[in-house]
């Protein structure tokens, strides 16, 4: 059982695993807090936007939609590496998942098939927005996995988790295909070599 660090501690942590961080607006008290609680938090998802252009991706995971309001992460990963913060606590990213793949990286073991949304997942992960079109074509420059892995990593040191715990969301939600454009595996290793 992880207690959610502290909005201050977070941009710490980002940033001693040299992170490129842009606090964008009231970042630290902008969440959804009021649906429902936050934590304990038991891992990393990962997503890709379907969007391109940094600073509408930014503006849109800040503020939302007409049917999914905002903050969509906490953190969004641009093209260029550099995140941008835009949301701290509550954030609608997950949506409902499978309790099988969340028992799975609370004991940190090889994950499930996911085949049912059963279980809360806004109030259980961090999550990082990551400009992508989705097509599998859409390029993930270095700068940008690099910074994903160092984000990644950065939460797991500081809760003492592997990278078992860093999950895409189409691990956790049936039907999802985001992160599409490599294999959650490889980011796994990546995150994996960075805690050693």
């Amino acid at each position: 059982m992880a207690p959610p660090m502290s909005a201050r501690r977070f941009l710490d942590r980002l940033r001693a695993e040299g992170v490129i961080v842009v606090e964008v607006g009231d970042w630290e008290h902008h969440n959804r807090n009021h649906k429902g609680p936050w934590g304990p938090v038991h891992g990393v998802m990962i997503h890709h936007t379907v969007t391109s252009g940094a600073a509408r991706t930014v503006e849109m995971c800040r503020v939302g939609h007409p049917d999914l309001p905002g903050p969509l992460c906490h953190g969004v990963i641009t093209k260029d590496g550099v995140v941008h913060l835009v949301g701290y606590g509550r954030a609608n990213h997950a949506g409902l998942g499978d309790d099988d793949v969340l028992r799975a990286v609370i004991a940190e073991k090889a994950l499930p098939p996911d085949n049912e949304a059963n279980t809360d997942g806004n109030r259980h992960f961090y999550g990082f927005e990551c400009e992508n079109l989705g097509d599998g074509e859409d390029p993930w420059p270095a700068e940008q996995l690099d910074a994903v892995e160092r984000v990644s990593a950065a939460i797991c040191r500081h809760h003492g988790w592997t990278e078992r715990s860093v999950v895409g969301h189409l691990e956790w939600q049936p039907g999802k295909v985001d992160p599409r454009g490599f294999k959650m595996a490889s980011l796994r290793e990546r995150v994996r070599d960075r805690l050693k």
